[in-house]
C-alpha cells in the first residue's frame, strides 16, 4: 500500500499552491503515495486559479477522517486568508500561518497520521517575521520532533546523486576550524543512514577532499592526512562502503558518471555550485537524521514569477517521489 504523505501548500505568496495544484490535477501526487493536503482551502483555491485546474478535495479538520476513495483529502487549518495578498512580496501574515502549518504537521507525523511530509518553498523572511524565532523550518521541526540533540542535517538530491556536507552557513575562513574527524564522521554517518532509509543497501559514499589535489601528501595542506583519511578508514572499519578524499575539481565527475550515491562535501559551495548548475530545477532538500521522511523542492518561492502560472513542477515532484520512497523503506522496516 502507498505511504500517506502530508503535502503542506507552502508560502501563499509563492509558487507552491499552484504547482501542487497542478500535480493533484494531473494525478502525479497520487502516482506515488496517499495525499493528505495541509494548509487553508482558501490558498489551495488560490493555486487552482493560477494554474489554470480544477479538481474536487474532501475538506476535512481531522487527519482521522481521510480517505482516499474519493477526492484527495485536505486538512484544512483555516489559518490564512489569502484576500488582499500580493503575489511575490513577503507577507507576516502568511509566514505565521506557514510556521504554524509545519508545527500542526509535525504533529501529525509525531501521532502517526502520515508516513512523511512534503512541503511546498517556504520564505524564511516571512517565516521569521510572522514570529517562528528559529533559524529556519528544519530546526523548527527538530524542535517539535524533540530532535535538537541529535545529529542532523540538509541532503541536496538530483536524480539518484544525493549530496550532503559538513559545514553550513559559515564564513570560509572559518572552514578548516570545522573540518574535524567528528564533524565528518557525523557527515558520514547521516548520509548513511539517510540512504539505508531511502531503500539503498550498501550505499556508495565520497568524501571530498578540502585543499587542491587532495593536499599533495601534505605538501599543500594537512587536513586530508589529520582528519579525513583517518576518518575514511574508521567508517570503513565499520562497514560503511567509503572512499576518499577525492579531489574537488573531479568529485562531481566521477558522481554524475553514476560512480558514487551519496558524495560528502565539506562545505557549502563545494557542492551547491555543481548541483545547481547540473539540475537547479530538480533538486530536492531531505532533511537528513531526521526520523521521518521530509522534503522540500530545492528551489525557493521564486517570488519573481509567482501568480503568472508558470512554475516547474519537476522538483516537487521528485521531492514527493524521494519522500514516498523513504516513508515506505522506512515502515517496511
Amino acid at each position: 500500500m502507498k505511504p500517506i504523505l502530508g503535502i503542506f501548500l507552502g508560502e501563499a505568496a509563492g509558487i507552491g499552491p499552484e504547482v501542487i495544484a497542478r500535480l493533484v490535477a494531473n494525478g502525479t501526487v497520487q502516482k506515488y503515495c496517499r495525499p493528505l493536503l495541509i494548509g487553508d482551502s482558501r490558498v489551495l483555491k488560490l493555486g487552482q486559479r493560477i494554474a489554470g485546474v480544477d479538481f474536487p478535495v474532501s475538506i476535512i479538520s481531522d487527519a482521522a477522517a481521510a480517505n482516499w476513495d474519493g477526492p484527495v483529502p485536505f486538512l484544512d487549518l483555516k489559518n490564512f486568508d489569502p484576500d488582499g495578498l500580493v503575489m511575490g512580496q513577503v507577507d507576516t501574515a502568511s509566514g505565521k500561518a506557514t510556521g504554524d502549518s509545519l508545527i500542526e504537521s509535525m504533529k501529525l507525523l509525531k501521532a502517526g497520521s502520515i508516513d512523511g511530509f512534503v512541503f511546498g518553498p517556504l520564505n524564511k523572511e516571512a517565516f521569521k517575521k510572522g514570529g517562528h524565532h528559529v533559524e529556519d523550518e528544519h530546526a523548527l521541526f527538530a524542535q517539535c520532533l524533540d530532535w535538537l540533540d541529535k545529529p542532523r542535517g540538509l541532503l541536496n538530491v538530483l536524480e539518484d546523486l544525493w549530496v550532503f556536507r559538513v559545514t553550513g552557513h559559515i564564513p570560509f575562513k572559518d572552514i578548516s576550524a570545522h573540518i574535524t574527524r567528528e564533524s565528518v564522521g557525523r557527515a558520514i554517518r547521516l548520509s548513511y543512514d539517510t540512504l539505508r532509509m531511502a531503500g539503498y543497501d550498501d550505499p556508495r559514499i565520497a568524501v571530498a577532499a578540502l585543499n587542491p589535489h587532495a593536499g599533495d601528501g601534505g605538501t599543500c595542506g594537512m587536513e586530508e592526512i589529520d582528519v579525513l583519511i583517518p576518518t575514511i578508514q574508521e567508517m570503513r572499519a565499520q562497514g560503511m562502503n567509503v572512499i576518499g578524499p577525492v579531489p574537488a575539481d573531479t568529485i562531481f565527475m566521477h558522481a554524475f558518471n553514476k560512480e558514487y550515491d551519496t558524495v560528502v562535501t565539506l562545505y557549502h559551495d563545494q557542492g551547491q555550485i555543481a548541483t545547481k548548475l547540473k539540475a537547479f530545477d530538480v533538486g530536492v532538500t531531505v532533511s537528513g537524521g531526521m526520523p521521518y521522511a521530509i522534503t522540500t523542492p530545492e528551489h525557493g518561492t521564486a517570488f519573481d514569477i509567482a501568480g503568472k502560472g508558470i512554475a516547474k513542477t519537476l522538483a516537487t515532484e521528485e521531492a514527493i517521489r524521494i519522500a514516498a520512497r523513504m516513508a515506505a523503506t522506512r515502515h517496511a522496516g
